[in-house]
């Protein structure tokens, strides 16, 4: 969400925070408040090249004006259809009790347009699990992070690997960079523009036909 209040920082006070929420994010990785923190006091030039780019894209200035607010998947658009996108978000959202509400609110951008384009990062996030079949374990996790990096430039990507990376096992830290890491650059690399497309507008789509649409290639399974 963007509502709430949001604090204006100096460079030194931006400074602290992005560095207390890169220590607090790499010590527990499921703290999203520190995640996002991180993500907004680190990527105001990244965020303003997104904003850009879905300026100029006819579905992603839809998305600037607020037109995604109020759109859900509701049973009768997505749920009938089991193939369809909007049937495998509903289902990865509810096999894990999430909320797209859930999402941490936006303190740190300075402006209304870079606070809708941090929190719709937030929100695409689930929309990308879904199309790139990834588990929300750290893994998975780790490897839709590189993904992000691809899309959006975001310094807290790189870091979020380096730090879930550095908690892996030796065979998960094997498995991810022999299977999940190559596939993950190829595929943030060979998709279209993913921050400019209005995802909501798309629920009632095949799930393979959007992929294909969108040059989208799901993770492969693991070896045996």
């Amino acid at each position: 969400m963007i509502g709430g209040a949001r604090v204006r920082l100096n460079v030194w006070q931006r400074a602290a925070v992005a560095m207390g929420s890169a220590i607090g994010a790499l010590m527990d990785p499921r703290r999203a408040d520190l995640i996002a923190a991180l993500g907004e006091t680190t990527g105001k030039p990244a965020f303003e090249r997104v904003l850009e780019r879905m300026k100029k894209s006819p579905e992603g200035l839809s998305c600037t004006l607020g037109e995604t607010t109020g759109h859900v998947c509701k049973s009768g658009a997505c749920m009938g259809y089991d193939c369809t996108f909007g049937a495998a978000y509903a289902k990865f959202m509810g096999s894990r009790n999430f909320s797209r509400d859930d999402r941490p609110p936006v303190r740190f951008m300075e402006t209304d347009e870079l606070a809708y384009v941090a929190m719709r990062a937030r929100e695409v996030h689930d929309f990308w699990h879904t199309l790139f079949n990834l588990p929300t374990n750290l893994i998975g996790e780790s490897a839709l992070k590189v993904i992000e990096f691809e899309q959006m430039l975001l310094p807290m990507c790189l870091l979020s690997v380096i730090g879930g990376t550095a908690r892996f096992s030796k065979k998960q830290r094997a498995l991810f960079f022999q299977h999940y890491f190559p596939w993950a650059t190829r595929a943030g690399m060979r998709c279209t523009d993913l921050m400019c497309i209005f995802y909501e507008q798309h629920f009632h789509e095949d799930l393979d036909d959007v992929r294909r649409k969108w040059g989208i290639v799901p993770a492969p399974p693991p070896p045996q």
